[in-house]
């Protein structure tokens, strides 16, 4: 027989070969907006080490109000960054739908509510000094930290700012500005951390409080520069982004906050069960705790990169789910997981090769103080290598939710799992149990683990559920 009479043999369920084009494409879409993405992550990780770092010469003292009036300002600001990241779906989602002036809108709408939001935040921040004195901690201490506060409110709505911005340049794939920045923020912030925290070249000494003021300095400069770059941006540009801002889109800023405050939400429950994780590592002892502070920076670190895949995902879903094209939004979401489960096998791997390396980067091996130490250490890595998939598959379901606008269900999973199953199996472990440390961690992958089953399982609910196309967002 002629081979141009012969058919292919396709084993039964296999994916046609134009299905098989489509997923290979849409994984390629998605690292190559992935990678940037990332990086802009552990950009943002290098900006905090590097105040660390740098607040750390000052002394403990100093680095203990750092670590404070930080951590504070953080937890606060996590309400107006998720309202700030809700121009990323919703700007995706647009586009999918190619509504212009709902992309213009949007972001339009996002920086408005990022506003909003960052006149109380800044207002809590300036309370700061009093408010930590009320949560129990030393004066002097809880003074210092005040200072800090006090100087890095003014960053507030610069930071809320570029996280709109950003979303909006990756909404439209092209991250690169924002990298680009992040990275000219990353020198900035180091720089002016010497020239203000250590008086250098003639600038007066103000230790902690220098410290705040770059931060609000690099944090305005960086929403200032991201926006000039969109506006001379060649595509970018074209859509006018600031052109009449003043006037107000009343419905499409409830949207804004209808996605963007369950998001918020949930960030401070994520971060809630750690800090809570932290408090009872403190329980065990200061040796428990700088293990522990070990493991979570370099879980941190590793975490940058599911993240990026999963930020990546809220717009390649978005794009699919504002065109109604359900097959699309399935290959984006299941890309995703493939993506970030592949990372984070990886870094699994990694940490359990090479635990004394990990730990070498943090202390001194050879310390006679360290010995103590690097054992618990290598135990909460150990947790950690199994850590990574749950923690990566629980940041890929959430990011792919989102871009599907889907954020209320997601924020009822977190205060389930992170907080009912999370924190208290880490307890009955950790101290009645008495398991310690591996104890709290084994109780926060419990948590990850429950969060991401349900998230997976919503989203294949949903996919299931949209039968052959999904019903765009209305504009």
């Amino acid at each position: 027989m002629s081979p141009i009479g012969r058919r292919r043999w396709r084993a039964p369920g296999a994916p046609h070969a134009s299905e098989r084009t489509a997923c290979h494409g849409e994984l390629a879409s998605l690292i190559r907006l992935a990678w940037p993405i990332t990086l802009t992550q552990l950009g943002e990780i290098a900006i905090h080490t590097t105040d660390v770092m740098m607040i750390g010469r000052l002394g403990p003292n100093a680095l203990a109000a750092g670590t404070l009036g930080a951590h504070y300002a953080m937890f606060l600001l996590l309400l107006g960054l998720g309202v700030a990241m809700a121009v990323q779906p919703l700007v995706a989602q647009a586009r999918g739908a190619r509504d212009i002036r709902g992309m213009r809108r949007y972001l339009r709408q996002g920086l408005w509510a990022g506003g909003a939001v960052a006149l109380p935040i800044m207002l809590a921040c300036a309370a700061g000094g009093p408010a930590l004195q009320a949560l129990g901690q030393v004066p002097s201490t809880a003074g210092l930290a005040a200072g800090y506060l006090q100087a890095v409110l003014w960053g507030v709505p610069g930071a809320l700012g570029f996280m709109a911005l950003r979303g909006f340049v990756a909404a439209h794939g092209k991250p690169g500005p924002a990298l680009a920045v992040m990275l000219a923020g990353v020198a900035a912030n180091a720089g002016l951390n010497y020239l203000l925290i250590f008086g250098a070249f003639g600038f007066p000494r103000l230790e902690l409080i220098g410290a705040g003021l770059g931060s609000s300095v690099v944090n305005t400069l960086m929403f200032v520069a991201l926006a000039v770059s969109i506006a001379r941006h060649r595509r970018l540009g074209r859509y006018r982004v600031f052109a009449r801002f003043w006037r107000p889109d009343w419905r499409r800023l409830r949207r804004v906050f209808a996605v963007g405050v369950p998001i918020g939400l949930t960030l401070i429950c994520e971060v809630g069960v750690f800090a809570a994780s932290t408090v009872m590592m403190g329980w065990l002892g200061p040796v428990a705790l700088a293990a522990h502070g070990i493991a979570i920076q370099i879980a941190s670190v590793t975490f940058m990169v599911p993240l990026g895949v999963g930020l990546a995902a809220t717009v390649r879903v978005g794009l699919a789910h504002g065109a109604g094209d359900a097959a699309g939004v399935r290959r984006a979401g299941l890309a995703a997981y493939g993506v970030g489960l592949v990372v984070m096998a990886g870094a699994t791997v990694a940490l359990v090769a090479a635990p004394h390396a990990f730990i070498a980067l943090f202390l001194d091996l050879d310390e006679p103080a360290s010995a103590a130490v690097v054992p618990i250490a290598v135990d909460l890595l150990m947790m950690a290598a199994l850590f990574q998939l749950v923690d990566g598959a629980q940041v890929i379901g959430v990011n792919v939710l989102r871009g599907l606008s889907d954020t209320r269900i997601p924020l009822l999973y977190a205060v389930a799992g992170y907080w009912g199953i999370g924190l208290a199996t880490a307890w009955v472990l950790g101290f009645p149990l008495g398991y310690g440390g591996v104890g709290i961690w084994s109780g926060l992958a419990a948590g990850l683990g429950a969060v991401a089953l349900l998230l997976a399982w919503r989203f294949r609910r949903l996919c299931r559920a949209a039968g052959p196309v999904y019903r765009p967002v209305a504009p």
